[in-house]
């Protein structure tokens, strides 16, 4: 006679079965994506990294990346993860993020630069790309005045490149008042080929949860994106002549710990990818660039990646092709190992996601 509790005990293991293999990685805890490479170590406490391409030969791109501690560095990598030992910047006062910029003019010469926050001393650093001479003339001073705590703290660093050329540091803090918590500064030449920083504006809201510290710089679009640690990411104008009006607040949902490191991968100039680090998890949310029909600011949950990488902080991608290993693109992310994480694009995006 046939037992109908076990045919419906199989019938009904059989469909959770197909269930559990049609879930999306986010839901059924999948395997998390393996870097193809793994930079050398820094001496300290690896934090944030730049990506620099090499327009002439982008094989011979480079990373730059923070070692956070007070005697410090800036770390130089190829592309298989080596430090170029030579270009390493040293004695730096806890550099906390770094973010690169392509053509500020010095002496009528168009300068690529990488700009990191050094926190201890309320400067930012500037080194101009590839040699990483420093071209700041000891550092440019931060949020000169404010006497609050931690209020002069540097962390978070994203360079804006206007339409017309002007580049802007939007520089964020440990700690800052509710409103008006980064700066924006305009850098140009000082005069005599050396960098220097002009205040345009204060602006942003901060929660008072914890910190903001991830920055993110839309060039082509002209918006930036801040993470209010564990509230969201907040959306702005990047041209101060458009006002301080907050323009969106998404990933609000389903993030286990702080909201980190963002960064956006161009499939052209208006489409593509947010990707923002929900570092307790150990995986990133990835959001629509671009809005919906109706709200231009509205930013859609698309996919969860989790990675091999731990506790991360800053990331950085770029989607041009670099090498015969990254030939859609390289997301780069911060381990709490002391390492970085090279991720090629087709790996992140899997079967959800386009790739340039």
């Amino acid at each position: 006679m046939t037992n109908y509790k076990t045919v419906l005990s199989i019938a009904a293991g059989a469909v959770a079965l197909l269930q559990s293999a049609c879930k999306t990685p986010q839901q059924n805890g999948s395997n998390p994506v393996k870097p193809v490479i793994v930079t050398d170590a820094v001496r300290y406490d690896s934090d944030d990294p730049a990506i620099w391409i090499n327009k002439t030969d982008p094989s011979k791109s480079l990373i730059i990346a923070t070692d956070k501690d007070a005697d410090g560095a800036l770390y130089v990598y190829d592309l298989e993860g080596k430090t170029v030992k030579e270009k390493v910047v040293s004695n730096l006062k806890r550099p906390n993020n770094v973010d690169v910029a392509y053509g500020l003019l010095l002496n009528g010469k168009p300068v690529d630069i990488a700009v990191t926050t050094e926190r201890m001393t309320h400067k930012l650093r500037v080194f101009s790309l590839p040699d990483m001479k420093p071209i700041d003339q000891g550092g440019l001073d931060m949020f000169v005045g404010e006497t609050e705590p931690e209020f002069r703290d540097l962390m978070g660093i994203a360079l804006y490149t206007a339409p017309k050329g002007e580049i802007y540091a939007i520089v964020g803090r440990k700690n800052g008042p509710k409103d008006g918590y980064l700066g924006q500064y305009l850098l140009e030449d000082n005069g005599s080929g050396a960098v220097k920083a002009t205040l345009v504006r204060k602006f942003g809201s901060f929660s008072g949860k914890k910190e903001i510290e991830a920055i993110a710089v839309d060039n082509e679009l002209g918006y930036i994106y801040y993470s209010d640690e564990q509230v969201g990411v907040k959306q702005y104008y990047a041209d101060p002549a458009k006002g301080n009006q907050q323009l969106a607040l998404f990933a609000t949902e389903g993030f286990k710990e702080d909201h980190e490191g963002i960064s956006i991968y161009k499939l052209t100039d208006s489409t593509g990818y947010i990707l923002v680090s929900d570092q307790g998890a150990n995986r990133f949310q990835i959001f629509s660039r671009e809005g919906t029909k109706s709200n231009p600011f509205e930013h859609t949950h698309l996919k969860t990646v989790p990675v091999m990488a731990t506790q991360s902080d800053g990331s950085e991608v770029v989607s041009s092709r670099l090498n015969e290993t990254f030939k859609h693109g390289l997301f780069v992310v911060m381990s709490d190992d002391k390492t970085f994480h090279y991720y090629r694009w087709e790996d992140i995006a899997g079967a959800d996601l386009k790739k340039k």
